[in-house]
């Protein structure tokens, strides 16, 4: 079993075969570029210069297309990336390839002015914090601009709405960053699961192991401000706080404060959540149960335990779905012997459908996937595309180039098979894991109404729902 401190981004590329409203009315967003045929290169911006854009542009670049114009309110991002330095300080083995392609890449501090300046843009990447996913996401639909995003697509149950609400007019390609659906793995557990190899599954439980300190206060004392960062852009629609050092970073460090993110929930859990919520084909929760053994403060806390609970849909029956996150995470003991046998322990990470036939287990990316069956004469499970349960089953759903979500989307802009895991799934799957937040926030557990988003008898949830906007750097 992998370490989860190297199971990274990168290390899941190279697994993969990959290189490197509420109340808001849409209007019709329609390409803003005539692409042609499908071999021309694509013009594309970026929004977010930090870690995870040097992640994604390999393939970007791989692919020929043209990286255009650039975008960050943090000056050293900007150059970190067109030197083609990782967040370490250490040049990777395509970092001249990335300085190459973005040595003429025209830089800018504010997004909207590059979205009115750029007219011959193409496609824009969205790599900023969670807290900007709507706004930008927003802003570049309506411009006709495709659209890849980072997950978790939305900062609160209302903001995935409402960029729901526009996905039945759009007429651009879009792709949230949940790689794990690129693999074969990913989109054969579905088949498996839709088919009924397992029989009816009634009990998920998704899960990581991976230490926050308990919840804690804002601190109102700021850091001495770093030159070339534009601190209140960057706080831009959430509220403006004194500096911290520890604000920047990855999302392991500013998405543990609210007001920025939301903890491993969002980060990890819109990766853990998203199979369950293809394979089982999940409507809205009903209800959502949180165990925490800490006070809530200003930032998500070292542990805890969800549950939310699914009606009938289809053919499938009634499902629970857990999420458990902290150092000592994972499933209850009833259903690890099966992990343990073949693993040796519990890995400390994964996605465990526990079915009336068996049980079938993925990494937290949905990766990976391996089964065992109650007859199986082994009692280690084994992998879903070897398992012989698994070969009458037909081939659904289409693979992924290269099991390559960035070339996926890429294809997509140019006019190829729309995408597997575009804003309509990506808006559903913000929704789930945020009304998750809104009962650990509340502190109770709620009955959701989905249909009027509200927590039903619990008024004091609405102001998790509709998180406050400030509106200086909106669109």
């Amino acid at each position: 079993m992998q370490a989860l401190s190297t199971l990274s981004r990168r290390t899941f590329l190279k697994r993969t075969g990959a290189a490197g409203l509420a109340a808001f009315a849409a209007p019709l967003i329609l390409p803003s570029g005539v692409l042609g045929a499908a071999n021309n290169k694509l013009n594309i911006a970026i929004l977010g210069c930090g870690n995870r854009s040097g992640q994604l542009l390999p393939a970007v670049i791989q692919e020929g297309h043209n990286i255009v114009a650039m975008c960050d309110v943090n000056a050293k991002q900007i150059a970190r990336l067109k030197s083609g330095e990782g967040r370490n300080g250490k040049k990777s083995k395509g970092s001249s390839a990335m300085a190459t392609a973005l040595e003429k890449t025209k830089v800018y501090e504010d997004y909207r002015k590059l979205i009115a300046t750029e007219k011959n843009v193409d496609a824009i990447v969205i790599a900023s914090g969670q807290h900007w996913h709507l706004t930008m996401t927003k802003l570049c639909l309506q411009a006709g601009k495709h659209v890849y995003c980072e997950k978790p697509l939305a900062h609160s149950a209302a903001e995935a709405r409402e960029i729901a609400r526009m996905m039945p007019a759009c007429k651009v390609a879009t792709q949230i960053g949940t790689q794990g659906g690129a693999s074969e793995t990913f989109r054969r557990s579905m088949e498996l699961i839709q088919a009924g190899v397992l029989g009816q599954v009634r009990e998920v439980h998704c899960w990581i192991n991976r230490f926050f300190p308990p919840s804690e206060s804002i601190s109102m004392t700021a850091d001495p401000m770093p030159e070339g960062l534009n601190w209140d852009f960057w706080c831009g629609p959430s509220r403006l706080l004194p500096f911290k050092d520890y604000y920047l970073g990855g999302c392991l460090k500013w998405g543990r404060w609210f007001e920025f993110g939301d903890g491993h929930l969002a980060d990890m859990g819109a990766h853990a959540h998203n199979l369950p919520l293809r394979a089982l084909k999940l409507g809205p929760p009903i209800r959502i149960a949180v165990e925490c053994n800490e006070p809530i403060k200003d930032s998500y806390p070292s542990a805890t335990t969800y549950r939310w609970d699914f009606a009938a849909r289809e053919k499938f029956d009634p499902v629970s779905v857990w999420w458990h996150d902290g150092e000592k995470a994972g499933p209850p003991d009833a259903v690890t012997a099966d992990l343990k046998a073949t693993y040796g322990e519990v890995p400390n990470n994964g996605v465990l459908f526990v079915g009336e036939k068996g049980i079938l287990r993925s990494d937290a990316w949905g990766v990976g996937g391996v089964m065992r069956l109650k007859d199986d004469k082994s009692a280690k499970c084994r992998g879903v595309l070897d398992h012989e349960a698994a070969k009458p089953v037909p081939v659904v759903y289409p693979r992924c180039p290269q099991q390559n979500h960035m070339l996926e989307w890429l294809t997509a802009c140019q006019g190829g098979p729309k995408t597997f895991q575009s804003f309509d799934i990506a808006a559903r799957a913000a929704e789930f894991g945020m009304t998750g937040i809104v009962a650990l926030r509340a502190g109770r557990t709620i009955e959701w109404d989905s249909e009027n988003l509200k927590a039903k008898g619990c008024p004091e949830a609405d102001r998790f729902i509709h998180l406050p906007l400030r509106t200086k750097w909106l669109a």
